[in-house]
């Protein structure tokens, strides 16, 4: 089995649609309306396997931690902020070892796969985590 589709609720498809696009850099998969009262839109970050797909309702903003992975945390945290979208500062887990310590600024000292995290909100509320994995130093 494999995830496809993970839905997110949105108050304004279009506003949505304009924002994962234009500012994050989804691609657009489909954009279908065969009726007035039904629309199907998916969008499919890039390089990955798994979409979303924006469903108009009232429950918007509710989803937290969707996760998407990067290769180099810095770079893409400032294309966004580029692009338009507010993402927080980058934080780390510290001691990375047991997990149950505390955040720290910046990325990790040693760039470990899973260690840094950057957050950032769509026009709805729908909470999204940038994470780093595969880090390849040029040094």
């Amino acid at each position: 089995m494999a995830l496809e589709v993970i839905s997110v609720a949105v108050s304004d498809i279009d506003r949505s649609l304009e924002f994962y696009t234009k500012n994050v850099g989804f691609g657009l998969d489909v954009d279908y309306r065969p009726t007035p009262s039904f629309r199907v839109v998916q969008l499919t970050p890039p390089g990955s396997a798994c979409s979303i797909h924006l469903i108009k309702s009232g429950d918007a903003g509710r989803i937290r931690n969707l996760t998407l992975v990067t290769t180099d945390l810095v770079t893409e945290r400032d294309r966004l902020l580029k692009s338009g979208v507010n993402v927080e500062k980058i934080r780390h887990k510290t001691p990375l070892a047991t997990w149950a310590g505390e955040w720290a600024d910046g990325v990790d000292p040693e760039r470990h796969d899973y260690a840094s995290f950057a957050n950032f909100l769509d026009p709805d509320g729908n909470e999204w985590t940038l994470q780093e994995r595969g880090f390849q130093s040029i040094y």
